[in-house]
């Protein structure tokens, strides 16, 4: 690539990976609109530690104001919230034929094609753990999934190109044909994961908890109804397995599995925990888990629980609400209503 790859929102996602395509020797400018964070990287470079691996990448990093050129490849990492003014920050510096991929959580691929177009989005998944600790330096705490596919389902050289990318960040990266897939199970676990941050206990415990598992198998089942009704064929990855919880002991199988991948990373809390109890700011309930009610409400269903679930975050973002094993055991009326 004749000019850098652009990491447009350098925290725990973007850090880690831009980091990563820094240490293989690519140019890398990082993005992110945090000042302090900006003036880190270029004064020490970005620091990635955690039991993973430790290292400094030296980088070039900007605020969005002070961007100059146009890029081939934007990885933007941005909080789903910051989607849409991202990609249109993005757009004049996109070249013809590059793209933006979106590495967020969420489905934010749709909002970043309605800015940029179709033809310049690519859908990306990941669920590896890391943490933004402090300007310059980002926690990376365990492995996860890494998967790249254009939203078309085609398997284009673009696509291939992405994947050979990734891989040099994570070697085990995916290319699919089926992005949509991966990013519904994704909205299915991570509404478990919203579930998890009500209380102040690690997902792990949350998942394992056995009176509690009820209310996390009825959550994923509530999402991948609608996903099912929508057409998507979710995918599995990292123990979370769509197509178990058609059983009740399939469902155990997978919440096992998750409760072990989560026990092995150093990054106990989800990140929507972190964005409530470190970091008191909004978290991505509303573009994560709203397009799930959404979506149910166009395809004639209902998705109480994750109606109910919005409601409860908001109540502890605006501090209306403590963080208590209770919050679980007030949204589980929610499925005997």
């Amino acid at each position: 690539m004749s000019n850098p790859i652009v990491v447009w929102g350098a925290g725990a996602i973007g850090g880690t990976i831009g980091a990563h395509l820094v240490r293989a020797e690519h140019r890398v400018l990082f993005v992110d609109r945090v000042p302090e964070h900006i003036a880190a990287i270029n004064a020490d470079g970005m620091k990635i530690i955690g039991p993973v691996r430790e290292f400094t990448a030296r980088a070039h990093a900007a605020t969005p104001d002070a961007v100059q050129g146009t890029f081939d490849t934007v990885l933007l990492c941005v909080k789903a919230q910051d989607t849409e003014a991202a990609a249109r920050a993005v757009a004049p510096h996109l070249a013809a034929d590059g793209c933006i991929v979106s590495v967020q959580n969420g489905l934010n691929e749709t909002v970043i094609a309605g800015v940029v177009g179709a033809a310049r989005t690519v859908g990306a998944f990941v669920n590896f753990g890391a943490d933004y600790m402090e300007p310059g330096v980002v926690q990376y705490a365990g492995r996860g999934a890494v998967v790249v596919g254009e939203i078309d389902g085609l398997i284009t050289e673009r696509a291939r190109r992405l994947r050979a990318l990734l891989r040099q960040f994570d070697d085990r990266a995916v290319l699919t044909g089926n992005i949509w897939g991966y990013l519904w199970a994704k909205l299915a676990y991570g509404a478990m994961l919203f579930a998890t941050a009500l209380t102040n206990e690690s997902m792990a415990d949350c998942l394992a908890s056995p009176s509690h598992r009820p209310l996390f198998v009825a959550i994923a089942r509530e999402v991948l109804g609608v996903a099912d009704r929508a057409g998507i064929e979710p995918e599995p990855f990292d123990g979370f397995d769509p197509r178990a919880y058609a059983s009740n002991d399939g469902a155990t199988r997978s919440l096992d599995a998750l409760v072990e991948h989560n026990r092995r990373s150093a990054k106990s809390h989800s990140g929507i925990w972190r964005d409530l109890a470190v970091r008191k700011r909004k978290t991505e309930a509303d573009p994560q888990l709203g397009p799930i009610v959404t979506t149910a409400r166009q395809h004639g269903l209902a998705a109480p629980i994750a109606a109910r679930l919005i409601a409860m975050i908001h109540e502890i973002e605006e501090g209306n609400r403590p963080m208590t094993w209770a919050n679980l055991d007030e949204l589980a009326k929610v499925i005997a209503a």
